[in-house]
């Protein structure tokens, strides 16, 4: 895996608006927008890049992911966009996919939260890294890159994609400073809560 290559693929952003802070990123996939629709959408294929989720992607149906958050759907304009709630009623998840040069796809996501986990634009920290790595996980899959028998939470913990997670939290801590919208103190406590998070120490051999 060739860590800068996945690292520069993805534009990152921070802005904030009052209480609500929001990351957005974007990268090109190769496939059509049908195609990267269906990897996203599709129970089985998603388990195969990026965890078993449960539901029904349609407006006023919920989904949660195995393991980690649920939600609801709010907004389903197939093979465009989705909007839904993610963990809670003030955090939500749109996704936008649009045609690109060829047979490739313009994706979009953006992550709006309100109020907690962390103060501005520090809670980047918190999804931007995760999400980092969800992206990297289509991306692999659509290009054919990962190995019928992955797993995808085992490959989560290799020491690639935690050096990965390394990489992506600098990515966002520059994307946060050039966006103005925390301050020194929470940025240096989100850091160390995303690190323990996404970097977890390995434990020393006995």
């Amino acid at each position: 895996m060739d860590i800068l290559e996945h690292i520069t693929a993805v534009q990152r952003e921070v802005s904030r608006t009052g209480e609500t802070a929001t990351v957005r990123m974007r990268r090109t996939y190769h496939g059509t927008p049908e195609e990267v629709w269906d990897a996203l959408t599709d129970p089985e294929r998603m388990a195969r890049w990026f965890s078993p989720v449960t539901g029904e992607l349609k407006p006023g149906g919920s989904f949660q992911i195995q393991g980690n958050a649920g939600g609801d759907i709010l907004e389903c304009e197939p093979p465009k966009r989705y909007k839904v709630t993610f963990g809670g009623p003030t955090s939500t998840l749109e996704v936008r996919l649009t045609p690109g040069t060829g047979d490739t796809t313009e994706f979009e996501l953006e992550h709006s939260m309100e109020g907690p986990p962390a103060p501005g634009g520090a809670g980047a920290l918190y999804v931007g890294p995760g999400w980092d790595g969800a992206i990297m996980g289509l991306a692999l899959y659509l290009d054919g890159d990962l190995p019928e028998d992955t797993d995808p939470a085992v490959m989560a913990n290799s020491p690639e994609v935690i050096a990965y997670n390394e990489a992506c939290i600098k990515a966002w801590i520059e994307a946060i400073k050039a966006s103005g919208t925390t301050t020194d103190k929470d940025l240096d406590e989100a850091i160390a809560i995303s690190m323990a998070q996404y970097v977890p120490e390995t434990p020393p051999e006995n």
